[in-house]
């Protein structure tokens, strides 16, 4: 990863870059930022970064200004600063020329900025980390593969079919070959319980890293989707009775590089893994405020739509909230069901990350576990 001006020149030399994307994200998990020419990068931007307005984090998903006591007219809308991350940058191999970098945003007291979701995440990991711990994170998400028109590129449901629609494979192909490009560690894809649904799975890595791939496998989806004449959507339901597009986000804590979930007592869960799991179960309200930000998020929620609809923990088992994978040593951790595609990364797995470690500190019993189908008998 380049570091210095000579190593960027370098690198943006060799690969013919003209222009750097200098990336932030405002509440809603969309990228805003600016598009620099590769020069100005390297003699500027990489170094002394950029400005942007902080009225991204009070706009809406249609840019409308929402009323806000922290950013509003009397505050002037004040310009921030947006200073690059340099061990994110990548080269966009898909659109040839482009490159991209995230960025940390810092306000005008030359602090990081209080509502920039990578600063929010980053207090999670580091109250975690205080804890003695190492969270790990996966995320994984649907989505569907639309026409020009968003009607649906398949009229049937062919769950992880190999035959089915190898004409839609051909731009899922360049999908995956995209995000391998961008360092993305693609393990699998498949198509899902809908028509034209879809699902491409990554590897876990540290939260940060995590929610920066899980957006730029957003947009790069997307993108792809588009070169191949078809939409792509990550909204939760985008039609009426067909399977949601949701986001899981799987949490794991190491220590001294092996993960403590993966210890038993007898019981399913240890001490730690059951006081991780308590926490989400105590603040489920809260998490599903930001994991489900939008109306059309509560549509998913329904009986038998393999989305859960009350809080549960439970082992190997689809209807609950909080899915505890156990028994693959290394591999145990904790499944959260309860977000929709479109949620903001950063902002969800900070969520678990505070939760999960509210747990650890007041030792917080998640209750008995969950058996057989949450959706017949969900109890309280």
């Amino acid at each position: 990863m380049p570091h210095t001006s000579a190593d960027f020149a370098t690198l943006i030399a060799d690969n013919d870059v003209h222009t750097v994307e200098i990336v932030t994200v405002d509440t809603y998990g969309h990228h805003r930022g600016k598009r620099v020419p590769a020069q100005r990068f390297i003699d500027t931007v990489a170094a002394g970064g950029a400005h942007i307005a902080d009225a991204i984090y009070v706009m809406d998903i249609t840019c409308d200004i929402v009323d806000s006591p922290f950013i509003n007219m009397a505050t002037g809308f004040l310009d921030m600063h947006i200073e690059p991350d340099v061990s994110t940058f990548r080269l966009l191999r898909h659109r040839p020329g482009y490159a991209t970098v995230m960025t940390k945003a810092i306000d005008h007291k030359h602090e990081p900025h209080p509502l920039d979701p990578r600063n929010i995440l980053q207090a999670q990991i580091d109250r975690v980390t205080k804890l003695g711990y190492d969270p790990i994170v996966a995320t994984e998400l649907e989505c569907y593969v639309c026409n020009d028109d968003w009607s649906p590129v398949q009229d049937k449901v062919q769950y992880s079919s190999l035959v089915d629609n190898l004409e839609l494979e051909r731009c899922v192909a360049d999908m995956r070959i995209a995000l391998l490009d961008l360092g993305i560690p693609l393990e699998s894809s498949n198509p899902e319980y809908g028509p034209g649904q879809l699902e491409i799975n990554f590897s876990y890595a540290d939260p940060m890293l995590t929610a920066d791939n899980t957006l730029l496998f957003k947009t790069t989806v997307k993108e792809i989707a588009r070169n191949h004449g078809h939409r792509a959507t990550f909204m939760p339901l985008p039609y009426t009775g067909q399977s949601g597009n949701g986001m899981h986000v799987h949490t794991s804590l190491n220590q001294n590089g092996k993960n403590v979930f993966s210890s038993g007592d007898g019981h399913l869960l240890n001490d730690v893994f059951r006081h991780w799991v308590g926490g989400l179960v105590a603040h489920a309200s809260a998490l599903t405020l930001l994991g489900i930000p939008t109306g059309n998020g509560y549509k998913r929620v329904r009986p038998y739509s393999f989305c859960p609809t009350h809080v549960h923990w439970g082992g190997d088992n689809r209807s609950v909230l909080c899915r505890c994978t156990v028994g693959q040593g290394p591999a145990n951790r904790v499944e959260f069901r309860g977000g929709g595609a479109d949620a903001n990364p950063y902002l969800l797995i900070a969520a678990l990350l505070a939760a999960g470690a509210d747990g650890l500190e007041r030792q917080l019993d998640p209750g008995a576990q969950a058996e057989g189908d949450q959706y017949e008998n969900p109890g309280n």
